[in-house]
Parts: structure tokens; C-alpha cells; sequence
């Protein structure tokens, strides 16, 4: 029970507002001093725990990751495609939504960064499709959740850190979440067609007399699915780990931007400083998580856990809806990253007991983390579109066009629950 008290007290830390890894790392030293069997001895390993975390190669591929996609969103490339795309679509009703989705899965599959993807489409997309006489809450949701591909489309962050947390494959994690992400991008596409069919007042076709450049959509198109297939094609066919493939992405980024003629040192510095911002706040999470995580155990609330679910209750069904519900509410208030290092650890032993495939489980919590960044009051997608978009839609509309994307993600993870084999059919 002490085990649950120190759980509850970590999260209505994070409600009130404390740094996360300083909400769950002070947690721990409180309970660690306050309980006389536990003491500060229980934190002897945390030094090689932290050392164990530096060194992490499968860990080292997310600030490298985070720079590659930073570097493209300066390059330029983001922008042409969007315009690119919507010129292909021009005259058809919902085509310039179903434009912006599409360039929401290409982004998510070359650059990965959820802020950079939401707020370049908020700044270049939303004007376009408000001044085509768009639905203001649909333009703003289609936009949010385009966004948000880049949790489930790899190269995925969350997957990286679930890779690591669970201790499975990155790379086969990265194949296992291929047709769920293209089952969700089907989904947003379907949905914004019939809404068009519907009610066509709410996605007009754009009009304009230009003709199509296809040149120019080839030369917008064609850099970003090289570097994607660079990048996740080493990775599926063996030839490099995702580690390696982030460097060679890096790389890729930097060839880009010179390519676009926006390669400088302002932009290398912003890149590099950002990632370092990032980074060192991803990796603080888990140092204070891995001190909560060490009292935790010591109080035995991971044996209380597994005892609840394998013993009490004894069906996995039950467990894995559990599990998904705790994780969707949690997503409302909480951010992914909290979430993967401090909840996924404790399902862990609960999915071994019940011998569920660690792949299949871990792209189930992706799609389910994906919605935290749409889910208000604190999604993060949200407060990126509002930032960017100002006064141009209200707070209201763009909870008001969530809505829909959220009920589609939660289709979306009833189809991988429903059909494994969306995960394994890569595998």
C-alpha cells in the first residue's frame, strides 16, 4: 500500500505542475528517507544504472533522430511538399485535407518531430485551407493529428524509448508499426472524404487556374522518400541498427538543406541546441524515473501489481484493456515520454507472466500514446496549433475537431487489437 501511496503522490505532483524528473526523483528520496527499511542504500546501483543509461546504444539514437528531423523542418522541404501536394489535389472536395495527411506521413517517416510537423502545417496549411473554406474545427483537427503521426510512423522516438524500456528489437519494433501508422493515415483519409461527400460546405475543392508543375512536385517529393527509404530500409534489410541509420539520417538532413540552399551555421546552431535541450530533458526523465522505479521495487509494488493481474484477476484480456484504458486517461494529463519510463516498466513483468508478444504490446501502447497529444486539456499537438495559428481559429473549434481523430485512433488500436497481423506481417 505504501508502494500505491508513492505511485498516487508522483502523479498529483505532476498535476500541480513539478518537472517530471523532479516530481518522481524527489518522490523517491522522500519515501527512501522516510521509510526506515528502505533507506538511501537502495540507491548504491543508481550510478550504474545511470552510467548503464548513457551508454545505451539503442538510447543513443534519439538525439540523433531529434537533430535529423530539426534540421530538415530548416530546410525548407517541409513547405514545398505541402504546396506540392496540394496542387495535386486541387479540384477535389477534401483533397486539400487528405494533401495535408499525406504530408503529415511523409513527414512523420523522414523527420519524426511532432512540434515541427504541427506547427509548419498550422503556419503554411491552415491559411490554405481556412481561405479555401474549410470547417475551422476540421482544418484544425486534420492538422493535429497529422502531426502526430511521427509517434507512430517510423523512425518513431516513442518507439526507440519503448524498444529500450520493454528490451525489445528497435528495428523489428519500427517493422511491426508500418501498417498500423498506414491503417491510420487510411482512416483520416477515409474520414475526411466522406466528410467532404457529406457535407461538401465543410471541404470545398481548392480552385486554381495554374496548371500543375509535375516537375516541380517530383523535385519536392522525391528528396524526403529517398532519405525515408535510406533511413528505414538499412534498418529493415539488416544493414545497419537504428542507431547507425540515425547518423546516416543526420547526414541525409544536412545534404538536404544544402540541396534547398538553406544550409548555414545559425540553423547547425539551432539544430544542435535544441537537440541538447531535448535530449537532456528526455534523458533527466529517466534518471528520475529510474530512482522511483528503484524504491518502488524496493517497496514491492511491482510484485503487488503482478500478483493483482496474474493471480487476482488472471486473464489477459482483462489486463490488456486495463492497461490500455490506464494509459489513454493517463495520456490527459501526462506526457508520452512520463508515461513509457514510469507505467510501461510496471506492465512489463505482467506481460511476460501472461506471455504476450512484447512486439504486438508495445505498438498497441504506441497508438495509445500517439492520442496523448491530442487529448486535452494538455495535448501537446493542441498548444503547438493554437500557438502557431493565433487568432485565426478558437480554442473551442480546435477541441471541437479533435474529437473525431481521437475516436479514429481508438478504431485504429481496436484493428491492431482485433488483427495481430497488422504487427507481424513485416516481422
Amino acid at each position: 500500500m505504501i508502494a500505491l501511496v508513492m505511485f498516487v503522490l508522483a502523479l498529483a505532483l505532476l498535476l500541480f505542475g513539478i518537472p517530471v524528473a523532479f516530481a518522481f526523483g524527489g518522490v523517491a528520496m522522500i519515501f527512501a528517507f522516510v521509510i526506515p527499511d528502505v533507506g538511501f542504500n537502495v540507491f548504491s546501483i543508481l550510478p550504474f544504472r545511470i552510467y548503464g543509461i548513457m551508454g545505451n546504444t539503442t538510447l543513443m539514437a534519439v538525439p540523433l533522430f531529434i537533430m535529423m528531423g530539426l534540421i530538415l523542418e530548416k530546410s525548407g522541404m517541409a513547405e514545398k511538399l505541402l504546396l506540392s501536394m496540394a496542387s495535386l489535389f486541387k479540384g477535389v472536395r477534401g483533397g486539400l485535407g487528405v494533401s495535408v495527411v499525406i504530408v503529415g506521413a511523409i513527414l512523420a517517416a523522414s523527420t519524426g518531430i511532432v512540434s515541427a510537423s504541427v506547427v509548419m502545417m498550422s503556419v503554411i496549411a491552415l491559411p490554405l485551407m481556412i481561405n479555401a473554406g474549410y470547417n475551422k474545427s476540421l482544418a484544425s483537427g486534420t492538422i493535429a493529428a497529422s502531426g502526430t503521426l511521427g509517434q507512430i510512423i517510423p523512425p518513431s522516438i516513442i518507439l526507440i524509448v519503448l524498444g529500450d524500456v520493454m528490451s525489445v528489437s528497435v528495428g523489428d519494433l519500427f517493422m511491426g508499426a508500418v501498417l498500423p501508422g498506414l491503417t491510420l493515415v487510411s482512416l483520416y483519409i477515409t474520414y475526411i472524404l466522406l466528410r467532404a461527400y457529406l457535407k461538401p460546405q465543410d471541404a470545398p475543392a481548392m480552385q486554381s487556374d495554374e496548371d500543375i508543375d509535375f516537375l516541380d512536385v517530383f523535385k519536392a517529393i522525391i528528396p524526403p522518400l529517398l532519405l525515408m527509404i535510406s533511413v528505414l530500409g538499412s534498418i529493415f534489410a539488416g544493414i545497419a541498427s537504428p542507431t547507425e541509420s540515425a547518423a546516416f539520417g543526420v547526414v541525409g538532413g544536412i545534404v538536404l538543406s544544402a540541396f534547398n540552399k538553406t544550409l548555414n551555421l545559425k540553423m547547425l546552431s539551432y539544430a544542435l541546441f535544441e537537440t541538447m535541450k531535448l535530449s537532456g530533458m528526455i534523458f533527466m526523465i529517466l534518471i528520475g524515473a529510474t530512482a522511483f522505479s528503484l524504491v518502488f521495487n524496493e517497496l514491492g509494488g511491482s510484485d503487488l501489481i503482478l500478483e493483482f493481474f496474474s493471480q487476482d484477476i488472471g486473464n489477459v484480456w482483462v489486463f490488456i484493456g486495463l492497461s490500455m484504458l490506464s494509459i489513454f486517461i493517463l495520456g490527459f494529463f501526462i506526457d508520452f515520454i512520463e508515461i513509457s519510463f514510469i507505467i510501461v516498466p510496471i506492465l512489463v513483468p505482467v506481460m511476460a507472466a501472461f506471455g504476450i508478444d512484447p512486439i504486438w504490446f508495445a505498438v498497441l501502447i504506441a497508438m495509445n500514446l500517439q492520442a496523448s497529444f491530442l487529448t486535452p486539456p494538455f495535448g501537446l499537438s493542441l498548444f503547438f496549433l493554437k500557438g502557431a495559428a493565433g487568432n485565426s481559429v478558437s480554442t473551442m473549434e480546435i477541441y471541437k475537431g479533435i474529437i473525431p481523430f481521437i475516436l479514429l485512433q481508438l478504431i485504429g488500436l481496436g484493428l491492431v487489437l482485433a488483427f495481430p497481423d497488422l504487427v507481424f506481417a513485416f516481422l
